[in-house]
């Protein structure tokens, strides 16, 4: 949750181009968020909520820095808008998606009830190059003015145009690879679903 509180700072941060706060910022965020998911992979501490959380606090971070860095003339803003489109296209697909595959009944209460899994989505190996792009890209962007590194290093451009590349290729594997979405069965469902504790009975 402190990366979603936190994110609108470090945007504000970056159009005020006050890039060594910001950059120390993510830096921060980076090695918390590392660390929380060592903890969680050592202690079997995941969650389903957790799984969804962490993912969109990652998003939330990743538009944002998108977004501000478009705005301060370090990112083109064709790059930016394919990142964010791309985000937003998905986002809506996932709220239609979440829709068809709730178990019955199916009500906003229970739409909203993140305890209730309904589809699960498998990053494809686009996607995961995707990913490791755009953080390298955003990290490079963001320390480029710290280091005195111009914005059209052609090191940095070539960043772009890979990133941009796996970006649209990313977005089309969502829609055409069968294994990307998967649909839980009553089955799944139903291990998925964590089962209230039962408290011992007290002896007369």
């Amino acid at each position: 949750m402190a990366r979603i509180v936190s994110s609108p700072y470090i945007g504000y941060l970056i159009v005020q181009q006050n890039y060594e706060m910001a950059l120390c910022g993510c830096v921060i965020f980076g090695l918390t968020d590392a660390l929380d998911g060592y903890i969680a992979r050592k202690y079997n501490m995941q969650s389903f909520v957790g799984s969804i959380i962490d993912p969109a606090a990652d998003k939330v971070l990743m538009t944002t820095l998108t977004v501000a860095l478009a705005y301060g003339g370090l990112l083109p803003g064709v790059l930016a808008g394919i990142i964010v489109g791309r985000d937003v296209a998905l986002s809506l697909a996932a709220f239609v998606v979440r829709w068809a595959t709730l178990p019955q009944p199916k009500t906003m209460k229970r739409y909203f009830d993140l305890s209730i899994p309904s589809v699960e989505v498998r990053p494809t190996m686009v996607s995961k190059w995707n990913t490791a792009l755009q953080l390298v890209l955003m990290g490079a962007t963001l320390a480029a003015p710290v280091c005195g590194v111009p914005v059209d290093w052609p090191a940095l451009v070539a960043l772009q145009w890979a990133t941009g590349a796996t970006t649209v290729a990313s977005g089309l594997g969502y829609l055409v690879s069968r294994d990307a979405v998967h649909r839980l069965t009553k089955a799944e469902v139903a291990k998925r679903i964590p089962k209230p504790k039962l408290l011992p009975r007290k002896k007369n």
